[in-house]
């Protein structure tokens, strides 16, 4: 027996019908026919399964232009929507990590705007290397023979891997295995090289003579690994990059050191912790060296690869090099963040990451004590709304057990609910322009230290 069908499906408008309707035929001007054609059929979808679950039309088919207009709306919104990063963690790579200074920005959209010379020689007329000006300008900052740069660091450490070790082992200390972001192992990219990994040593000390007992025909790399995402502490020990390279030297072996994020400025003369820069291990002999763009340097995601002139032309012959380069806006905004390194008496001015990370408790404080007021106002019947201090990280592996002192803004539940603090939290990451704050210690915390507009935030809360 056929079933007969709800007289409310006889209430859907036609297609052509509603392209014709004048506010629609403007969405048609505004979007194109195909999308608004696609959309309202979705909408018509959307009505059917309606009908069928609950017998009834959504409210919204009373005016199906304003209804059109809205997902039309949303169809158009970015995925990579910006946020108020207030979680405390200022190289969050969940959100991008580094901030672009602003001369990086306008190098960005102009070699988006125009033809560039990527891979062209303006003296010669014919095609050059795109790393060229870049491994000029590392050369420079750093002292090595020459550079070479990738889209991330991964690719970086696979890459010279890859080069140096194919089908050979590779002598690494146990405690140095590292896993970073998303389960990514050492040992795991030492195998898509080709590699074979030789462990030595145990996890908290290890010898320059454990790696002299595993040196064999076979050997082909010598390799520290900097544990910058977490830290051994006690009894402890480990060999030296000087070590390591005179080994090398002795053994007629290259070696290399993957420092993960990688700075390549002290650090400790801003205050903050002291990180292994690159040119101290070029110094100390070390062939080969790789570290990111994007962590404690301050620039795009990128890989960059430091060293010997010799093994560094052969890393860019490589075939896995066209499968890894970084394209032209990285390459733009790399080259833009290490001309701020040229000028460092106002690096910590024009870098965002380093300004960021080098402001004062005080400079955090005396912004709490400003945006409080309203807040408390606008937030103070359910929510108790203090100032406190609190401490934030780094992030991104960067000097994983060191904490900066900040100060935050925190809402308590007057009722004492967990649930109400994460409805809140929740209501704020579905704003125009998400606040994400942390939620400890039975309050939610607004870690003060990445905001630098008060007016942008208090405009996004008290909606």
């Amino acid at each position: 027996m056929t079933q007969k069908l709800s007289p409310l499906y006889s209430q859907l408008p036609a297609i052509d019908r509603l392209l014709h309707e004048p506010q629609i035929a403007l969405f048609v001007e505004q979007y194109g026919q195909t999308l608004v054609t696609a959309t309202l059929r979705k909408m018509q979808e959307q009505v059917r399964t309606n009908i069928r679950q609950h017998q009834e039309l959504p409210d919204w088919c009373d005016n199906w232009a304003v209804a059109l207009g809205q997902q039309l709306e949303q169809r158009q919104v970015l995925s990579l929507k910006p946020v108020f990063n207030l979680s405390g963690t200022v190289l969050h790579t969940n959100f991008g990590r580094a901030l672009m200074a602003e001369s990086v920005i306008e190098a960005v959209t102009q070699v988006m705007r125009s033809p560039v010379t990527l891979e062209y020689s303006l003296d010669g007329a014919g095609r050059g290397h795109r790393d060229c000006a870049l491994a000029n300008l590392l050369c420079e900052l750093t002292g090595a023979e020459d550079a070479c740069v990738v889209n991330n660091n991964a690719a970086a450490v696979l890459l010279l891997l890859a080069t140096v070790a194919s089908g050979k082992q590779v002598v690494v200390s146990r405690g140095e295995l590292v896993e970073i972001g998303g389960a990514f192992r050492i040992p795991d990219v030492m195998a898509q090289a080709g590699c074979r990994l030789v462990e030595v040593g145990t996890t908290n000390r290890t010898h320059l003579k454990d790696y002299q007992q595993a040196i064999n025909e076979e050997t082909a790399l010598l390799m520290k690994v900097h544990t910058s995402n977490y830290r051994i502490e006690g009894f402890t020990a480990e060999v030296s990059g000087c070590e390591l390279a005179k080994l090398g030297v002795k053994s007629q072996i290259p070696t290399a050191i993957d420092l993960g994020s990688g700075s390549m400025i002290n650090m400790a003369q801003y205050g903050l912790p002291a990180e292994p820069m690159p040119q101290d291990y070029l110094n100390q002999g070390i062939d080969l060296v790789t570290f990111s763009g994007d962590k404690l340097l301050g620039g795009p995601q990128a890989g960059i690869i430091l060293g010997k002139k010799q093994w560094i032309e052969a890393i860019q012959r490589h075939p896995l090099k066209r499968a890894l380069r970084a394209d032209k806006m990285t390459l733009a905004a790399l080259e833009a963040t290490l001309r701020l390194y040229q000028c460092p008496e106002q690096l910590c001015y024009q870098l965002p990451t380093l300004r960021l990370l080098t402001r004062s408790q005080q400079e955090m404080y005396d912004l709490a004590q400003q945006l409080l007021p309203q807040i408390q106002a606008y937030y103070g019947g359910q929510f108790i709304v203090r100032n406190e201090p609190c401490y934030s990280q780094i992030g991104s592996g960067s000097l994983p057990v060191e904490l900066l002192s900040s100060w935050a803004l925190t809402f308590t539940a007057i009722d004492g609910q967990g649930r109400t603090l994460e409805q809140l939290a929740q209501h704020w990451r579905r704003l125009a322009k998400p606040v994400i704050g942390r939620i400890s210690e039975g309050r939610l915390w607004l870690d003060l230290r990445c905001l630098e507009d008060g007016k942008a935030l208090l405009q996004a809360l008290l909606l």
